[in-house]
């Protein structure tokens, strides 16, 4: 499941494929050694007009050990659907809302997967870099 991995300034960086982020999610924190108990953030960066076009992110620590790890996950820009993390931590939710109302990211798995900060007959997803700057008319 991991492609690729980075250590670079005492931070851990693994990117994981898109159908195991939730397995990669619930084995980090169920580990004895170094359980990653605590979601810090979920975020999404749009790499247009690049393909795979989007980056999801997740921040992860540790508060027993004290350790961070950054898990990504690259989606194309046609599907942009990734498994939810709600199941492994609850506090997925808002990220995950959010992420799905800023840039049209998709959480299959999700118990209420609808906008949060944009009104719900908004047109578009406005951090998406192709949105244009006065939205659309």
């Amino acid at each position: 499941a991991v492609t690729e991995a980075k250590f670079d300034r005492d931070e851990l960086t693994i990117w994981i494929e898109r159908d195991s982020i939730r397995d990669a999610c619930a084995i980090l924190q169920e580990d004895a050694d170094c359980p990653f108990n605590y979601l810090c953030d979920i975020t999404c960066v749009d790499w247009y007009p690049a393909e795979p076009r989007f980056e999801v992110v997740y921040h992860l620590l540790s508060l027993r050990e004290k350790e961070r790890v950054r898990l990504k996950v690259r989606l194309g820009g046609d599907d942009p659907t990734l498994q939810s993390a709600f199941s492994v931590w609850p506090a997925a939710n808002y990220f995950e809302r959010e992420i799905f109302d800023l840039f049209g990211v998709r959480f299959s798995g999700h118990p209420n997967l609808e906008r949060i900060l944009m009104p719900d007959d908004w047109e578009g997803h406005p951090l998406r870099k192709d949105y244009p700057v006065e939205g659309y008319r």
